[in-house]
């Protein structure tokens, strides 16, 4: 009896998409492009809320983002490199603003927050994203968001109000408090927008 002789597919080796390795020539274009993008977002019309002069602003939006699809020390350093071209006078701020007197407005806190901001929303992103998929990856984006926020942007905000705005601590701890609700559908929207672009570039984040 004739016997057809083949080689079943089922004991080939499974091929998989290996991580591909990161240049510094990438990185340093990520950077560059993430810290243009958190510039464009602060084009649009900042918010006015509360009595402390602060704004609500979109571009918490486009850093959570950042942190999010370049992890800890990239997006640190795309933030970083977008509030140095502020405080050396380019008008990237909320409102086209620029220059050291940023550092003296009731605002000067959350500035200096943001890079530590994106940082630590990276760093857990980093965690994240080797271990989760679809909505728990986003669940976990968001919540590192949330972290984040509370743990860096609120206090170091809080004592730049206190510092430049007079206000007494607890005061300046309380004003922040009107930013949350948007804060937080801007963290929802940017764990989603992240979530996409992990989808369509899935080693945007993955080392070797």
């Amino acid at each position: 009896m004739y016997k057809e002789n083949y080689v079943s597919t089922s004991t080939a080796p499974e091929t998989r998409r290996a991580p591909q390795p990161r240049s510094v020539g990438m990185d340093v274009a990520y950077i560059a492009v993430f810290a243009a993008l958190i510039w464009v977002s602060a084009l649009i019309p900042p918010i006015p809320v509360g009595g402390v002069g602060v704004p609500i602003t979109v571009q918490t939006l486009t850093i959570a983002i950042t942190g999010m699809v370049l992890g800890a020390w990239r997006g640190f350093a795309a933030t970083g490199l977008y509030i140095v071209l502020g405080l050396i006078g380019l008008p990237v701020f909320a409102g086209g603003s620029g220059g050291l007197g940023a550092l003296a407005g009731p605002s000067a806190g959350y500035l200096v927050s943001f890079p530590f901001f994106a940082g630590l929303i990276g760093l857990l992103a980093q965690i994240s994203v080797k271990k989760l998929t679809g909505v728990k990856l986003w669940l976990a984006l968001v919540g590192a968001a949330l972290v984040a926020r509370y743990l860096i942007v609120w206090p170091i905000g809080a004592f730049g109000i206190h510092l430049n705005g007079g206000v007494p601590l607890g005061a300046a701890f309380l004003a922040d408090i009107p930013f949350w609700p948007g804060d937080l559908v801007k963290n929802i929207l940017a764990g989603a927008i992240a979530l996409m672009i992990h989808r369509a570039f899935p080693t945007v984040l993955v080392r070797r």
